[in-house]
């Protein structure tokens, strides 16, 4: 019986996907409006500002570019040497080239993450480990901000790209069981009937002091 892949192969075909298809990614997803997104991390965030922010998953660098801009220090990091690279050229931020599943991050560093459309490329056997390594770098009382394609709770490759597709009650256990406190959650876009959302958006806090 052969054994099921390891979840740093199933990264490979992702990451080669948007190394190939950098600049075209870029031109689609330039123009998206995520405000919904970064004024909910940080409306969240109770510490004094500017924030220091993780972008997992920062891509091109779009939304590094507007957390800079609003005064904050934003650190991007991807998997992808193509959008880091990007993001470094276009934005003047400190990047990390990282795979997802292979973090190396400093601990209690940031006052949010901000991690828009990214955590989905995960395997799930990997999750865990990811959530735990986020949990980690946030400092106390810091906010992860999680927007995710929902589904019923499969995985597996569309094309080329890697996803799992977790409903909410599915989401919640695994973040609850990283550690953190559930903020609140919402569907995007805003404003259209339920099955014309398909993005679930949720909002999580490391405790204050953790329970040993």
């Amino acid at each position: 019986m052969p054994k099921p892949p390891r979840p740093l192969d199933l990264t490979i075909d992702t990451l080669a996907h948007y190394e190939t298809n950098a600049e075209a990614f870029r031109d689609g997803t330039r123009d998206h409006d995520v405000r919904q997104n970064i004024d909910a991390l940080l409306g969240a965030i109770t510490a004094a500002p500017p924030f220091t922010l993780l972008d997992f998953g920062c891509g091109p660098g779009r939304d590094l570019a507007a957390f800079s801009a609003l005064g904050h220090r934003a650190i991007g990091l991807d998997g992808a040497e193509a959008f880091a690279h990007m993001a470094r050229r276009d934005t003047g931020c400190e990047v990390w080239h990282q795979n997802f599943i292979a973090l190396d991050l400093p601990p209690a560093h940031f006052d949010g993450v901000f991690a828009n459309a990214s955590l989905f490329h995960v395997p799930r056997t990997a999750t865990p480990a990811v959530l735990a390594a986020l949990f980690d770098t946030l400092k106390p009382g810091g906010v992860l901000f999680c927007s995710n394609p929902r589904g019923d709770n499969q995985e597996g490759f569309a094309g080329s790209r890697y996803g799992c597709y977790f409903d909410l009650a599915a989401w919640r256990a695994l973040v609850l069981a990283a550690g953190f406190d559930e903020l609140s959650h919402y569907y995007r876009p805003p404003g259209l009937p339920r099955h014309q959302q398909p993005w679930l958006a949720s909002l999580w806090r490391k405790p204050l002091a953790t329970v040993v």
